[in-house]
């Protein structure tokens, strides 16, 4: 695949004119008196030609001018300038562009339209016409409320519209109130901000005229014309007999939990509370909503149905509280397609032409880190693999500094440097002239901001820190932040905004085009909130009259397996039927496709180089990232391996093959004694572990367990203290009337006199099974659980004593005398003791349960999180011993492995006593770990089934290809600008497998060179490796030869000198068939491209052996001695037929390994070598004479 220029992918803007244009149709007998009036960004010749060409219109041009304002800064649409004239009564063709005025007049109206800033003093609403996904979603949503409609208000039915912004939810939210019939709505949003989007569409498409009035007190509608406050509202309905209806009411989270109706302590939205709403709608329904005050707010709105709007892009967070008939979706992929299929000849505008197009980059930064992910990182004090994360990269020190200092200077030069990174040129910075970045902690966003003021390039931009922390309480610093960008934005030509979580959601800034994610962010809907940022459409003022529109946005990324897993999560969550990891690949994959089309994802090929990405692809990096890691663990790495958990349940012959393999950790050997796996037949029920493979503690073993350590005794003591703290503490509150210092207290009673005690308890009877972390968060866990508990009792009751209490000041202020002011007193007195004595009793009722509950909750989680370590330990152990097993592979694939090697064919390119002698398992046996199968229960003679599959075969089939791909680009052994070599990635084995490094090796010869010069210029001297490992002796000499100028002079031509070496100068034993399969096919090239059929010397003999028995000079005679006596042939080339190559037998054992010739490469050539060296022998590599 091609690369591709960074530059032919960031081109942000394109230019544009903004206009509103009128064209009459004079031939068209029906459109005598009538106007089209459209708005466009392009040549305005143009777009009437696309407009009319197709039906063959003759048209006449009325008028066009600049759809910008007179006196003040900005642009408008043609629905602004429609609206103007329908309120003056200028008749419109329905769901058209045509209006029943002159050419002339309405070119007057537009002057005087852009003069007055379209205000108009004359109310009235504008028609509309919904596109067809906001028809689709009024019809589906419609539909749902009707039959789940509470008409007594006892909340109703729930609908969720998961769509993106800029769907137009609210005028499709109008628009579905009145076609249901609703009269009263309630519309509650987290972001008062948006109060003014809900405003303006009722003023211009809804209004007095369309059935309802605008009832809001939030601060940002204040004085608008047409909003009323509910006091206006009731005097201007006082003469109307059928009371309140037909309105819209907006009000601000904030409001409705302020108020003493809902849990606050001021006197409002009693209306709110009082009414039964037809429908009640909650913008934004994926922020602010889950804390306690918000649930106990909505719990007393009375309502019949209720609509969530979402500007979250997909249904993620929709899946546990919506049916799947209760959400509308409409996504990014969604509105990309409308905006591409809108018809060109429409005469309606495509309404999604200003949204841009997102486009992703993601680069790997193992240039940076390479050092790290060389030599691992220290986890708690043991050494683990390298797994790169951006949150440690970023990671800071206690002085504020970076952790990894150079490396961030390095990546802030590279972005800055490199020409595929975003930054790299003044032309690019010019594209990305606003971005925001985003981090993981307010301490990094603070070092990074430091070091881009200092950089050299990044210092002529303003950094903006708006690093809070993101919660959704934090609404004022949100707003703090957002004013700060804008001002950086209006005052400097270029920015860098830093975010730790804020300004993620529920903020517009149009001038950011694009997105730096600087964060290990795993959540999808997180992710793609914050990806989105860049997405808003904006329309760039470049001055003197001159327009550009933002068409491309970005996001820049730099951990491409985590990016890639995200983008294809994306995709198919966007999708039923593989939502949630379901569907097939096929299906998964072309969901991939269909977003890539409006979402292209570019990323790094193996050279560096930026390529655009397909759907398999996509798929595939995230899986090729993993592969090389475990081609660079030397295959022991547990990427390899899945479904651990079904050993528990597998039968105990399993769990015996599995011990076998020698366990290994690191690449170390372990004490097989210390990881010995310790599962029987009634492992799997004693760790509670269910059919999914986790740990579920059954409730009765909770309730039993819970009764053995508690017991009546220490429950009912608990009860008792807990009762008298309550007690104390309600008299307490009579006193003071304190509701806030109430629930404080009555939750620090909990704590003291029961988590504390529970906890103790627990302590005691676990010993040190209860460690300090684990005792802190079980801490929490139940504090949190009866917090909710409390709060929800305290707040019920807070809301009645404020209601009673304002119904007292109301009273008295119309009392008229002492004796009715005591009268009032007296009765809100005893209503105020008779709620009080209803909290204190709901605490007495729910005080044993909430005892119970406690320690039922201690006892879950220290017996899960005991069950979990042992669970978690036996499974380290069972990947210990697999990882003894994986280790091998690399032998096998030196030895046996060819392109296309799977996990399915893995064990028929092996022979079986080869697999058996190197991994200490059958092949039969292997096949039951990879396949599962039955078997037949010793105890009770059923046959069972087990499931096996205990190796990820995806996994296993990338890092064999991956590691094939590693062997063919390191087989020359010629080529003397290799850094690493292939047995790097090999580890040793049992079966003698030890391979000398090949520094060693080199600096060996160089010895044998320094006591022997000129060795190697002779062509009658030869050379033995007599206990072969890898071949590297072997290549180093052959190299050496090969380059001698002695050699050269007895022989010019390169084939023939190689074919001399290797036919009458290196000879070589290996101990073992796979040994001897490993080191000819190095020596001689695994496609026998370096041999090419010549009759070389090596053969298969345990040369330790025969050294005992005394025997080996003769077997070297032997095999060798025809050779050695037929002295130098010059000039001649001696092979094999064309087919095969004699590639030496152990001809005393009957045993004999052929080559088959395969695809011939010319000497370039591999490079190898290895030692003569035999074991209990000090026989070793000797210059054979």
């Amino acid at each position: 695949m091609a690369s591709i220029d960074i530059s032919q992918i960031i081109e942000t803007t394109a230019p544009a004119v903004p206009q509103i244009y009128a064209y009459t149709t004079p031939e068209i007998a029906r459109h005598n008196g009538w106007t089209k009036i459209g708005y466009t960004e392009q040549d305005v010749r143009e777009r009437i030609k696309q407009q009319t060409h197709t039906a063959d219109v003759q048209w006449h041009l009325e008028w066009s001018g600049n759809a910008t304002w007179e006196h003040r800064a900005g642009t408008f649409h043609d629905t602004d300038f429609h609206a103007y004239l329908e309120k003056q009564g200028v008749e419109r063709e329905p769901k058209k562009e045509w209006f029943k005025i002159s050419g002339e007049e309405s070119h007057q109206q537009f002057y005087r339209f852009r003069d007055t800033d379209g205000v108009l003093d004359t109310p009235g609403a504008a028609s509309y016409t919904l596109r067809d996904e906001q028809q689709r979603a009024v019809e589906q949503t419609g539909a749902f409320a009707r039959t789940h409609w509470d008409e007594g208000g006892a909340h109703g039915g729930e609908f969720l519209w998961n769509a993106k912004p800029r769907f137009g939810k609210t005028l499709t939210a109008y628009d579905l109130c009145r076609s249901i019939g609703a009269q009263k709505v309630l519309i509650v949003t987290n972001r008062p901000a948006i109060a003014n989007s809900w405003y303006d569409d009722y003023v211009k498409f809804v209004g007095v005229e369309g059935g309802y009035r605008f009832i809001s007190g939030v601060d940002a509608l204040a004085g608008k014309p047409y909003c009323l406050s509910r006091e206006e509202y009731l005097r201007a309905i006082r003469n109307d007999p059928e009371g309140p209806r037909g309105f819209i009411e907006f009000v601000s989270l904030q409001d409705l939990k302020g108020s003493i109706r809902f849990g606050g302590v001021y006197q409002k939205l009693d209306e709110v509370a009082d009414l039964t709403w037809d429908v009640l709608i909650i913008d934004e329904a994926h922020e602010g909503v889950d804390t306690f005050k918000t649930d106990v707010a909505f719990d007393h709105i009375k309502r019949r149905f209720t609509l969530h709007l979402s500007g979250t892009p997909f249904k993620a967070i929709a899946n546990e509280k919506f049916a799947d008939d209760a959400i509308y979706n409409w996504t990014y992929a969604d509105e990309q397609q409308a905006k591409r299929d809108w018809p060109a000849d429409s005469e309606q505008p495509n309404p999604y032409a200003n949204l841009p197009k997102l486009n992703l980059l993601t680069y790997q930064m193992s240039d940076i880190v390479e050092q790290e992910a060389r030599g691992g990182m220290e986890i708690d004090g043991e050494q683990t693999e390298f797994a790169f994360d951006l949150n440690e990269f970023f990671s800071t020190k206690q002085n504020g500094g970076f952790v990894h200092d150079a490396d961030v200077d390095r990546f802030l030069d590279a972005l800055t440097t490199q020409e595929k990174f975003p930054f790299s040129t003044p032309e690019l910075r010019d594209e990305l002239r606003h971005t925001f970045w985003m981090l993981n902690h307010v301490d990094s966003a603070r070092a990074l901001a430091k070091k881009l003021k200092a950089h050299p390039v990044f210092g002529d931009y303003e950094v903006v820190l708006a690093a809070g922390d993101g919660k959704i309480d934090a609404d004022d610093e949100n707003e703090k932040s957002l004013d700060k960008v804008r001002r950086a934005i209006k005052d400097h030509d270029r920015t860098i905004t830093l975010s730790v979580g804020q300004l993620t959601t529920g903020v517009t800034v149009p001038e950011w085009t694009a997105v730096l994610m600087l964060s290990n962010m795993a959540s999808p809907a997180l992710y793609m909130q914050a990806a989105f940022r860049s997405q808003n459409p904006c329309l760039f003022d470049l001055g003197g009259g001159n327009y550009a529109r933002k068409e491309n946005a970005y996001v820049f990324d730099f951990d491409p397996a985590r990016t890639l897993t995200i983008f294809e999560q994306f995709a198919n969550d966007l999708y039923g039927e593989t939502a949630r990891g379901g569907g097939d690949v096929g299906t998964r994959e072309r969901h991939i496709r269909q977003l890539l089309n409006f979402f292209p994802v570019y990323g790094e090929d193996d050279e560096g180089r930026m390529v655009e990405l397909d759907a398999e692809q996509v798929l595939s990096v995230p899986r090729h990232i993993h592969a090389r890691d475990v081609v660079r663990s030397g295959f022991m790495s547990n990427f390899l391996f899945q479904n651990i958990a079904s050993v528990f349940r597998a039968p105990a012959e399993v769990v015996e093959i599995i011990q076998r393999f020698d366990p290994y950790e690191q690449g170390k050997a372990q004490n097989a004694e210390k990881n010995k796996v310790e599962i029987d037949e009634g492992t799997a029920d004693e760790l509670s572990i269910n059919d999914e493979g986790e740990v579920e503690i059954p409730d009765e073993q909770v309730v039993g367990k819970a009764a053995d350590i508690f017991g009546p005794k220490v429950y009912g003591d608990i009860a008792v203290e807990f009762s008298s703290h309550v007690d104390d503490i309600t008299k307490a509150h009579e006193a003071n009337d304190d509701d806030r210092a109430m629930l404080d207290n009555l939750k620090e009673a909990f704590r003291q006199s029961v988590t504390a005690p529970l906890v103790q308890a627990a302590k005691e009877s676990y010993s040190s099974e209860l460690k300090p972390r684990q005792q802190q968060q079980i801490e929490r866990k139940v504090q949190a659980d009866a917090d909710i508990q409390l709060n929800r009792q305290v707040g019920d009751y807070q809301i009645q004593a404020r209601r009673i209490e304002q119904s007292r000041k109301d009273e008295l202020k119309a009392a008229t005398s002492e004796t009715k002011r005591a009268e009032v007193n007296q009765r809100h007195d005893e209503q105020k003791a008779e709620a009080f004595q209803t909290l204190a009793q709901k605490l007495e009722d729910s005080r044993e349960e909430l005892v119970q509950s406690a320690g039922e909750t201690v006892v879950r989680e220290v017996e899960t999180a005991k069950k979990e370590d042992e669970k978690q330990g036996i499974e380290d152990k069972v990947r210990a011993h697999l990882r003894g097993f994986s280790r091998t592979i690399p032998s096998f694939l030196m030895a046996y492995g060819e392109e296309g090697t799977t996990l399915a064919d893995f064990d028929t390119v092996i022979p079986a006593d080869v697999f058996l002698d190197v991994t200490s398992i059958t092949v039969d046996e292997f096949r039951f770990l990879r396949d599962g199968g039955d078997y037949t229960d010793a105890e009770t003679g059923e046959v069972k089934h087990f499931v096996g599959h205990l190796f990820d075969e995806v996994v296993f089939n990338d890092s064999v290809s991956e590691f094939i791909k590693l062997r063919e680009r390191l087989a020359n052994y010629f080529d003397e600008s290799q850094t690493e070599d292939i047995f790097d990635y090999v580890p040793p084995q049992k079966t003698n497998q030890i391979f000398t490094p090949r520094n060693v090796v080199v600096e060996m010869v160089d010895l044998f060179e320094k006591e022997n010069p000129g060795c190697f210029d002779d062509p009658s001297h030869t050379f033995a490796d007599l206990y072969m490992k890898s071949g590297l002796y072997i290549t180093e000499i052959i190299k050496r030869l090969y380059r001698s100028e002695g050699m050269k002079a007895a022989f010019p031509d390169d084939r023939e000198r190689l074919d001399h070496i290797l036919e009458r100068q290196v000879f070589g034993i290996a101990p073992t068939k796979i040994i001897y399969e490993i080191a000819t096919h190095f020596i001689l090239g695994f496609h026998d491209e370096v041999g090419q059929g010549c009759d070389s010397n090596f053969e298969l003999a345990d040369s330790a052996e025969l050294a005992k028995e005394g025997t080996l000079d003769a077997y070297v005679e032997r095999v060798f001695g025809p050779k050695l006596g037929r002295g130098v042939a010059r000039g001649g080339r001696s092979r094999q037929p064309a087919g095969r190559a004699r590639a030496g037998g152990a001809r005393g054992g009957g045993c004999c390994a052929e080559r088959r010739h395969r695809a011939v490469r010319p000497p370039g050539l591999p490079r190898l070598a290895q030692r003569a060296e035999a074991r209990g022998n000090r026989h070793t590599r000797r210059s054979l004479r």
